[in-house]
């Protein structure tokens, strides 16, 4: 029935394959289901509604991604626009969370318009093949910044970012640290010795030395610097009535708070015009990884998972979370040889699960899942070795837009500098006809109008 539904021997893949990829990728998301409540609670929401609402929409996400297109891409709620919903839409101009959440919800069914009618995946096909290399290598940076966050490895400073103390709260952050860098070994070896599912096995590898720190006092939970127990409390809960908080009151939202129609729209557009992009450079970054282009740089059956990620937008709004979205995690099981939506049902049914372990799975540390997505970026990187580095009207925007992505903190940041730069180099050089599509005028267009009134 799995090969009859996924066509596993196709994509030359396996049941054990997929299943341990998508593993791999929840494990290296599961923080999602942490991080989200956190931030979205900010803006008076309960947190563990936001939970429940979480961890099921990134279970429908997975499944439509899974049987509308057979990617083993994972959908979850979306770092950046959870904050641009709580600090910015409720925090500065002052709407209600059930109006935010409105404004997801219709950015959704706009989703849905656009896949349905080809505007997305004519914007995938418009992006030259250089920068789709150089997306999937700036993802690769971005995605390995991240998790030299995650672990404390890489911190703030009066440079912007500085290496980690390892002295100064060693009992906490500096050995979390620490037991991240040893991951990172530990991972490596792994994948040298081409030990299957090695990235997961270094995740939870780095988590069982944790645990044993933790007995011996060399870990020191602090709550005050983000360092929790790695100790399960507890390991099920099956408590899912606050669900109810959040369940449907997007269509309880008070429009009498509205102050101007306009002001609503530009919320809604400034939800899309981060989405579509952020979605397609994953999109781009892990198929040009899983090697799933084809000759033109498209993906095969790209309406099917535009599609999975609008409807989980707005079937995620319903239940009371932010933009539901296309993860670059999803890259760890990529790497780990996922290539169907076997993955990614996999992955979405761990999210389920989650539901029930949530105490077991919310105390996996990120300085556990922080090898696997160091050890991401390296795989990702090789992409620039596509770009032809000797045509400098090409390769500069594929800097641009590699240097972009991790510095700006924004896939679609890392998009927008690698087409303007695109579109203006060809034009200024006379190398535009035949290089440059209308879309690509069209595009950056609008990212320069973006920056203008955004």
């Amino acid at each position: 029935m799995l090969e009859k539904l996924f066509k596993l021997k196709e994509n030359r893949t396996d049941v054990r394959t997929e299943v341990m990829a998508g593993i791999t990728t929840f494990m290296t998301m599961a923080y999602i289901l942490a991080v989200n409540p956190n931030i979205l609670s900010e803006s008076g929401m309960d947190s563990n509604a936001i939970l429940i609402a979480t961890a099921l929409a990134s279970f429908i996400g997975c499944v439509l991604m899974a049987f509308l297109s057979n990617y083993p891409f994972a959908l979850a709620p979306g770092l950046g626009l959870n904050a641009y919903f709580a600090y910015t839409v409720v925090g500065q101009m002052g709407y209600s969370w059930q109006i935010a959440l409105l404004a997801v919800f219709v950015e959704g069914l706009i989703f849905i318009v656009l896949s349905v009618t080809n505007v997305r995946e004519a914007i995938f096909n418009a992006i030259p093949l250089t920068l789709k290399s150089a997306v999937s290598a700036g993802i690769g940076l971005f995605v390995a910044f991240i998790g030299l966050q995650n672990a404390h490895i890489v911190v703030d400073s009066s440079t912007l970012v500085t290496m980690q103390d390892f002295s100064e709260n060693f009992h906490s952050v500096g050995i979390g640290a620490l037991l991240a860098l040893i991951g990172v070994l530990i991972t490596a070896i792994l994948l040298i010795k081409r030990v299957k599912g090695g990235i997961l096995f270094g995740i939870l590898i780095t988590w069982v030395l944790g645990i044993l720190c933790e007995l011996v006092g060399v870990y020191q939970p602090n709550a005050e610097l983000g360092m929790y127990s790695v100790i399960p409390s507890a390991i099920v809960s099956f408590d899912f009535s606050a669900i109810g908080n959040t369940f449907g009151q997007v269509f309880q939202a008070d429009f009498g708070q509205l102050k101007h129609v306009a002001e609503f729209i530009v919320v809604v557009f400034a939800f899309l015009f981060v989405d579509i992009f952020d979605t397609l450079g994953t999109l781009i970054g892990v198929s040009t990884k899983a090697n799933m282009l084809d000759e033109k740089g498209r993906l095969p059956k790209i309406r099917g998972a535009l599609l999975a990620d609008a409807i989980a937008t707005s079937a995620g709004a319903v239940l009371g979370t932010s933009t539901t979205t296309t993860f670059v995690e999803s890259a760890a099981g990529v790497t780990e040889g996922g290539r169907t939506g076997l993955t990614a049902v996999t992955t979405g049914l761990l999210f389920l699960l989650a539901l029930i372990f949530s105490p077991l799975f919310l105390t996996i540390p990120s300085f556990a899942t922080a090898p696997a997505l160091i050890i991401v970026g390296f795989y990702m990187i090789a992409s620039v070795a596509k770009i032809n580095w000797e045509d400098m009207v090409e390769a500069i925007p594929a800097f641009l837009c590699v240097i972009a992505m991790p510095l700006c903190y924004s896939i679609s940041e890392g998009i927008s500098f690698g087409i303007i730069s695109w579109v203006v180099l060809h034009v200024c050089t006379g190398r535009a006809k035949g290089k440059v599509s209308p879309l690509m005028y069209v595009l950056a267009l609008l990212f320069v109008l973006k920056y203008i009134f955004l």
